[in-house]
């Protein structure tokens, strides 16, 4: 039984993926203040499976998110990396 779930878990995160990662100056300063990653994603998509995208993705370590709804009606996620990861190398490989 809990191997039908993971298979469903896994085809919602591949089918649903962050929309992009946000490089304002805003999110350059939390990310080399408080190592917060800011990306923009879908509204349905939970805290769990932003959570595991990210750290499936980019091979790092999520300690904590917040979000929040913008007025474009996506979700703004911001996640926090744990201190060995840096959100500042996402941020750049990302913007070029």
């Amino acid at each position: 039984m809990s191997s039908e779930k993971k298979d469903v878990d896994a085809s919602i995160t591949i089918n649903k993926a962050i929309i992009n990662i946000v490089t304002t100056e805003k999110a350059y300063i939390l990310a080399e203040k408080y190592n917060y990653l800011t990306i923009k994603t879908y509204r349905n998509m939970s805290k769990r499976e932003i959570k595991d995208y990210i750290e499936k993705s980019y091979n790092v370590k999520v300690i904590k998110i917040n979000t929040l709804i913008d007025r474009d009606g996506y979700k703004k996620a911001y996640v926090r990396l744990a201190p060995e990861n840096r959100a500042l190398d996402i941020i750049e490989r990302a913007s070029r």
